[in-house]
């Protein structure tokens, strides 16, 4: 007898459009959620344009917020594309390929669909562990290749309109043609991953919803663990920082009117206590209390225009983000400070001493550490 080695045939049951459907309504939602949230992230963290001077400093918890919804949705997606393509599988080895233009689109489409979607989760996720085993840039290629997702999830969706819209009720026409037992199992496969999805979101998603932090299982930070009980991503020796002497540090304000202050000047300075979350792009958060003087104080004495932006340099040596911005809105909310003390106690190197940044509504990686100047921006 001869084997049939190419094309493989599949058997087996639930490998049907009515279950891609179902699957597929709780993947879209997901993958739109992580999509829009990357979006505003990428936004946040790279500003050209009108952004660069106008994103908001309120609500104070919003980059916690929508970070935390797209690490949050990016891994409660991997379970449900596992099942989608679980699902789908044995269509992708169809044979003849394309069997019309319309067929060939769809082909294609799902190879971009698939290939990106599988790209986008996995290397989300080691991006929360700092984690890179590629040679290119993460988060270029991660922001390029959602868009080519979210390209091709609507280019599929139009081909697989009709066949989508005949399975979508739960009491589509065709399903009364289906054997009892299909209806049983669909059922208890998606039971069996929501039940999934549901356990990697409690076990992670504490590292930013605190209420949940003590069932965090899975998740790369403790929001409760780190120097004075506050997670740290780059250490003071990972930057090249050693300990600064009180007596050597010296803060440069440039502006129209620069000058310089020493660490026990800038003691001597009206001090302000808020309460802000650090909240970074892998997903952590965490808030605290933070003790120091007024970025806009600082900007007055400078002669800094209301509108004027801030460019905040890090005495860092070496790693990205040394140097970041800060918005006119960010520049001049009460809540921004150059913070001195952390929790009622003197920052401690790895969380920027002898000052660092902390802003409302801003992505960790821009709450810059060891800032060693302010330059004021026309």
């Amino acid at each position: 007898m001869k084997l049939r080695v190419f094309p493989p045939v599949f058997g087996g049951r639930l490998h049907d459009a009515r279950t891609a459907t179902s699957i597929g309504r709780w993947l879209g939602p997901a993958f739109l959620v992580c999509f829009v949230t990357g979006l505003v992230s990428h936004v946040m963290q790279y500003p050209t344009g009108w952004p660069a001077n106008g994103l908001p400093s309120r609500p104070v918890w919003g980059y916690r917020l929508t970070q935390g919804l797209h690490v949050a949705s990016g891994i409660a997606a991997i379970p449900l594309l596992l099942a989608k393509l679980w699902t789908v599988y044995p269509r992708l080895f169809e044979w003849p390929a394309p069997r019309s233009v319309r067929h060939a689109l769809e082909r294609l489409s799902v190879a971009l669909l698939v290939a990106g979607a599988v790209f986008e989760p996995v290397s989300g996720l080691l991006n929360t562990v700092q984690w890179y085993p590629w040679p290119f840039s993460f988060v270029p290629v991660h922001y390029a290749v959602a868009w080519l997702v979210a390209g091709a999830a609507v280019l599929h969706l139009a081909v697989k309109a009709p066949e989508i819209g005949a399975h979508w009720s739960r009491r589509s026409p065709g399903t009364l043609a289906l054997p009892a037992r299909d209806g049983a199992d669909r059922r208890s496969l998606l039971a069996a991953v929501g039940a999934a999805v549901g356990a990697v979101t409690v076990t992670t998603v504490g590292q930013s919803f605190t209420p949940l932090k003590d069932a965090v299982l899975f998740a790369p930070r403790d929001p409760d663990r780190g120097p004075q009980s506050l997670p740290v991503n780059r250490t003071a020796a990972a930057a090249g920082v050693g300990r600064i002497a009180d007596e050597e540090y010296r803060l440069a304000v440039l502006g129209p009117r620069p000058y310089t202050l020493t660490l026990n000047e800038l003691r001597a300075l009206p001090q302000h206590q808020v309460e802000l979350p650090i909240a970074c792009v892998e997903g952590w958060s965490r808030s605290a209390h933070w003790t120091g003087v007024r970025i806009a104080d600082l900007l007055v004495r400078a002669g800094a225009s209301p509108h004027a932006r801030v460019r905040v340099v890090s005495l860092q040596l070496r790693g990205g983000y040394r140097v970041s911005e800060l918005g006119s809105q960010h520049a001049r909310d009460p809540l921004t400070l150059l913070a001195l003390r952390l929790n009622g106690e003197e920052l401690d190197p790895d969380h920027g001493y002898p000052a660092r940044l902390i802003a409302p509504n801003r992505p960790g990686v821009l709450q810059t550490k060891w800032v060693g100047w302010l330059e004021v921006l026309s």
